[in-house]
């Protein structure tokens, strides 16, 4: 990821601003946070997925080597 540097940062935001207008920056923060928890618990739940699957499979190696 490229660093940004305060000067960057301030016209990135000018841009926007320019863009969208300052009543619609408030929504699209908004949106964007929304899509970020959104991902986060994809993210989450996929990994709980793949740790219970792994687990299972442990466990059933286990139970195939005791016998």
């Amino acid at each position: 990821m490229p660093n940004l540097g305060a000067s960057e940062i301030i016209l990135i935001l000018l841009v926007v601003l320019l863009f969208f207008g300052a009543r619609k920056i408030p929504e699209l923060a908004q949106g964007l946070g929304k899509g970020l928890r959104e991902f986060r618990k994809a993210a989450r739940d996929v990994q709980e997925d793949i740790e219970k699957e792994t687990k299972q499979v442990e466990d059933k190696d286990k139970k195939d080597d005791k016998s």
